[in-house]
């Protein structure tokens, strides 16, 4: 697994960009919902949301098979929440996720040990439970930083 993951977003038109994860993989187009954007993709707390649930899955996955566990089909439900803050800014709140394991329980050794460490092994999950610093440049055109 890589330790660093490059994206490259480029604007469509109004708030709709192109998103390109890189040559093997497919592109996707995200967008703003209505009446801001066209809704023609999901929005970045749709991204958001698939991200906590998707890794979440997986990590619940490995960590069933690490005790010669199966499953099944995993899925998973993912509500993002989102409120103004103080600043009256529109913000993440919460987000719930609800993970369906396609095998019963009787079905996988040592479920209680798996169930009790997935969360943590959860890259993206323990990171946005955590904060995330973010540093934000901005560059015009030629290149040139207009921010640090």
């Amino acid at each position: 697994m890589s330790d660093e993951v490059t994206i490259h977003i480029t604007r469509q038109e109004g708030y709709r960009y192109l998103v390109e994860f890189g040559p093997q993989y497919a592109t996707l187009i995200a967008d703003q919902p209505e009446p801001i954007g066209q809704d023609s993709g999901p929005s970045p707390e749709h991204l958001l949301a698939a991200a906590i649930a998707n890794c979440l899955c997986a990590s619940l996955t490995f960590a069933c098979a690490k005790y010669h566990g199966n499953p099944g089909e995993v899925s998973a439900t993912v509500t993002c929440r989102t409120g103004r803050n103080e600043r009256n800014r529109v913000r993440v709140r919460q987000v719930d996720v609800t993970i369906t394991l396609g095998a019963a329980a009787a079905q996988l050794p040592h479920l209680d040990r798996a169930l009790a460490s997935f969360e943590d092994f959860c890259t993206v999950t323990a990171s946005v439970r955590e904060g995330i610093a973010v540093a934000v440049t901005v560059r015009g055109p030629d290149g040139a930083a207009l921010t640090a």
